[in-house]
């Protein structure tokens, strides 16, 4: 509805985990570095937690273009699954038949896979996204995963990413052997201020923005207030904001016009 009228090719402000528009706060560039590194150095578990909305799948995602040819990756985005289905999810990922056989015949194959593309020098990566609505017994299953290994070298690295609440899963006595072999822990924190404006002005250039909009400062730093730093109700604002820049004709984003589009998005009753 507002692209024409502020100058923009496509939104930038999109809630959906679009690469494309991912900008790599010193946070994000940080958990990125750190799961590369666990992959190439075949740490075995990987562990990635971050607040709701801190762009966690995003960089799942762009963890995925930042691997090598060599590097086999499966990408887990539900983790609801019953401990069949999990094994059957990560074994058609792997473009193997998921259909073949119980559990015991999934592992078998599963192995087999491993054991094959080690031989082929390829490196093998299962990353698991929401992983804090993993059960217990999944995340033991899981860990049976990482007993497929040679005398050398582990055979799959595991992400398991999630929000805090998986650390304090991981912290169960019943998941004591899991937790000793995570080789790599990360925790993505909101974007600070300075971060927030320049994310702002990021996803303006990525989605077109020909400079007829204009961002306040004072909008920037309400931007930063009303979200905290979050990425995701960043978005949520700042969309909110460009259709109210549309419906009173205006082509400036100030602290009024974002507190006005929060206040909308918290159901708060404005008065004119």
């Amino acid at each position: 509805m507002y692209l024409e009228y502020l100058g923009l090719r496509e939104k930038p402000f999109s809630i959906t985990a679009d690469p494309s528009f991912l900008y790599l706060s010193k946070r994000h560039r940080e958990a990125l570095s750190h799961m590369v590194y666990g992959i190439r150095e075949r740490k075995g578990f990987i562990e990635i937690t971050g607040e709701i909305g801190t762009g966690k799948t995003t960089l799942c995602k762009t963890l995925l273009r930042h691997l090598d040819p060599n590097t086999k990756t499966a990408l887990i985005l539900q983790p609801g699954l019953s401990e069949l289905q999990l094994l059957q999810s990560v074994v058609q990922d792997f473009g193997m038949n998921p259909m073949r056989g119980g559990k015991l015949g999934l592992f078998t194959q599963l192995n087999h896979f491993l054991l094959e593309q080690a031989a082929l020098g390829n490196n093998i990566v299962l990353i698991i996204d929401e992983a804090q609505n993993l059960t217990l017994r999944l995340l033991e299953q899981i860990r049976m995963l990482s007993n497929l290994e040679t005398d050398k070298q582990k055979l799959i690295q595991i992400v398991l990413v999630g929000q805090p609440q998986l650390r304090e899963k991981l912290a169960s006595p019943a998941l004591e052997q899991l937790r000793q072999r995570i080789g790599v822990r990360y925790h993505v924190m909101p974007l600070d201020l300075d971060e927030v404006s320049t994310y702002i002005d990021h996803r303006l250039r990525v989605a077109g923005s020909d400079g007829t909009l204009e961002w306040t400062q004072d909008g920037m730093e309400e931007v930063y207030r009303c979200s905290r730093g979050i990425p995701r109700l960043m978005n949520l604002i700042c969309d909110r904001s460009l259709l109210a820049c549309y419906v009173f004709q205006v082509k400036r984003v100030d602290s009024e016009i974002v507190r006005r589009s929060y206040q909308e998005l918290s159901g708060q009753v404005l008065v004119s």
